[in-house]
């Protein structure tokens, strides 16, 4: 008797499946692509900066909004718009609670808005950074702390030795937040004066004499408002500098990590605090904003990061950039409000003792 041979029906339809599913996935992507360019054909995109105008945010937020419209489908007008107040706190609370849940609007906010309800009393905010549409971060930055050239603390050594009037704008910002936390892991001995509007206004406290010097200020900044206290006639005293990994262009221009100055077990402390500026530039949507709209404005955003106009334009101007995207951010995000309670606890006494 011969041996009778039969098909594989389940193995047909399954080699059958693949390209229809590739065809059903690319059909997706297209539909999604056609609706967000029939959605923004004709509206405007409002990128709110949520710090004064010249500050270094402020010189983020209008880089990309010159350049994003390239690749937003429907090429909508872009316009960018001024929202300081309470470290970014209050243009995160009307992103979520008052702006367009639409696409229409995006935010670029301090990180520490974001990371402010995981320490502060939770009633005090109308928003849960967990819940926030990300579209991606423009840099990760480095964070530094100096102080003018005329005064004593030249270095973080001196500034354990007596006390350094560090200028800040309110309480949740890393101008306040930072000279704390570094009081409490290297045993320095700054103190804070609050309610300068922005950097550009801090700064100049500093040139007055109101203060010693600005602490948790991130190098683009300096770069842009103030490249003279970097390198120039006006060279101010580097202290420190801070993030996860060490920056070596801080350290070329004489700032230490903070990692020389704390103690072992510290670190995680001072990890956790230092994470939000792998987020240094975040922008955030409000939560509810449509995928076809969030999609398109996530890839809009990453493409416009590798424009050559726009890179040979942050070149000319000292931005650094180092772009991730709003799935990244959101991710981070989440991890550090997923951090141990009592780390948690430690960080919110650290920074506001």
């Amino acid at each position: 008797m011969g041996m009778a041979v039969t098909s594989n029906p389940g193995r047909r339809g399954t080699a059958a499946l693949v390209p229809l599913a590739g065809v059903a996935f690319a059909s997706i992507a297209a539909s999604s692509a056609a609706l967000a360019q029939d959605f923004y054909a004709g509206k405007q995109l409002t990128i709110i900066v949520a710090n004064t105008a010249g500050s270094g945010y402020d010189a983020y937020g209008r880089l990309l909004g010159r350049h994003i419209v390239k690749y937003i489908p429907g090429k909508p007008i872009v316009i960018v718009q001024n929202m300081p107040g309470a470290g970014s706190i209050k243009a995160v609370d009307y992103t979520v609670n008052v702006a367009p849940k639409d696409g229409t609007q995006i935010t670029l906010a301090m990180p520490g808005a974001l990371i402010e309800p995981l320490t502060g009393d939770p009633a005090k905010y109308r928003y849960d950074p967990r819940t926030i549409a990300y579209i991606g971060t423009m840099d990760s930055g480095t964070r530094m702390c100096m102080t003018w050239p005329a005064t004593k603390a030249k270095s973080l050594e001196d500034a354990r030795k007596g006390n350094v009037v560090m200028a800040a704008t309110a309480l949740g910002s890393s101008a306040y937040d930072y000279p704390n936390f570094i009081n409490a892991v290297a045993g320095t001995k700054f103190s804070v004066v609050t309610g300068y509007p922005g950097p550009g206004a801090m700064f100049l406290a500093v040139e007055r004499g109101e203060a010693d010097g600005v602490c948790g200020i991130d190098i683009s900044t300096y770069q842009a408002l103030r490249p003279g206290w970097l390198e120039g006639e006006k060279k101010g005293n580097p202290l420190v500098q801070l993030g996860l990994d060490v920056n070596p262009r801080a350290t070329a221009l004489g700032f230490p990590p903070i990692w020389n100055f704390i103690k072992p077990s510290d670190k995680p402390l001072v990890e956790l605090i230092v994470s939000q500026q792998v987020f240094q530039r975040p922008f955030l949507a409000p939560p509810g904003t449509p995928p076809a709209q969030l999609k398109a404005l996530r890839a809009a955003f990453m493409a416009a990061l590798k424009d050559p106009d726009l890179l040979a334009e942050a070149k000319k101007s000292k931005i650094e950039l180092s772009a991730k995207s709003g799935e990244e951010v959101e991710a981070l995000v989440k991890k550090i409000y997923s951090a141990p309670k009592e780390l948690i606890a430690r960080m919110a006494k650290v920074i506001r003792p």
